[in-house]
């Protein structure tokens, strides 16, 4: 039963870190990010809506649930639309890796807005992780930092930390499946509405781009998503969270292996002390609980 867990676990981190092998020959297709992102989640809504009627859960939703629902969508939508735009900057790699800084920001937002203490654990988890991403930021001698790429990809960060943080605190009485299809569903209208508003068609013109949609949503999203959710049955959140970090790994060899980013000793540098601060936070994490 562990072992599955593990195996899950394991499977959820790849399946995202999958996510430039979709994205970036869209974007060299210069094909529109909002319609691709709308099809996406809406794919992806649909195939987890398709479970819920299967498995014979309601949709109802009281007006609190649906408010907190739509403001996770939008938390999720922005994090997803900052991540696309700072590939434009950065290598889906340091993009990628930058990302994952959200346990930690998590653990900045518990501190300042309620107050949580911070242990000596995390604040060295924090070092690492700035540490980091400063190292990532290095190019030949100097510090040379793409400012817009970074500020752009801490954002996407910041929105996934505060898509947890509310999960956490809301007390939503819900299934993990419910609240993916709903802030999937959120998601999806923010990319309509964007598309929309672009007056962008969302006519998809050809049935390779029908297909990779499909595979992008089916992948990314909904295996990785239901992974989650068992593996955190199995193993328990911390193990999972700890084996989220092959997410920016994939990422990073996804990019060097397809894409021809080049594997510099600073990126190997930098992915190293961002992972091992985010382990650190986890551990921490897990220590606070049973001590409480």
């Amino acid at each position: 039963m562990k072992l599955r867990g593990y195996m899950l676990g394991i499977l959820s981190a790849v399946s995202y870190g999958l996510i430039p092998i979709f994205i970036l020959p869209i974007k060299q297709a210069h094909f529109s990010m909002d319609i691709t992102l709308f099809y996406r989640f809406f794919f992806s809504a649909l195939m987890v809506g398709g479970y819920l009627m299967y498995s014979r859960q309601n949709f109802r939703l009281n007006k609190k649930e649906a408010l907190i629902l739509a403001i996770l969508g939008i938390c999720y939508a922005l994090s997803s639309e900052f991540l696309f735009l700072g590939y434009d900057f950065l290598t889906p790699g340091i993009a990628s890796t930058v990302l994952f800084i959200y346990p930690v920001i998590v653990a900045l937002i518990m501190f300042f807005f309620y107050k949580e203490k911070l242990s000596r654990l995390s604040v060295v988890s924090l070092l690492f992780a700035f540490a980091g991403v400063i190292v990532l930021c290095l190019k030949g001698n100097g510090l040379e930092i793409n400012f817009a790429g970074l500020g752009i990809v801490m954002l996407s960060s910041l929105f996934y930390a505060l898509y947890m943080v509310i999960v956490n605190k809301a007390n939503l009485k819900v299934s993990g499946f419910k609240l993916t299809f709903f802030s999937m569903l959120f998601t999806s209208l923010f990319f309509m509405t964007k598309a929309l508003m672009g007056h962008e068609s969302f006519a998809i013109p050809s049935i390779s781009i029908f297909l990779n949609f499909l595979v992008f949503a089916f992948l990314t999203t909904v295996i990785s998503s239901l992974c989650l959710v068992y593996a955190i049955k199995h193993i328990g959140s911390t193990p999972v969270a700890i084996l989220g970090a092959l997410e920016p790994v994939v990422a990073v060899m996804v990019s060097v292996l397809l894409f021809h980013e080049k594997f510099t000793t600073n990126l190997l540098i930098g992915i190293t002390l961002i992972l091992f601060g985010v382990i650190l936070n986890v551990i921490g994490d897990q220590k606070k609980i049973r001590h409480a």
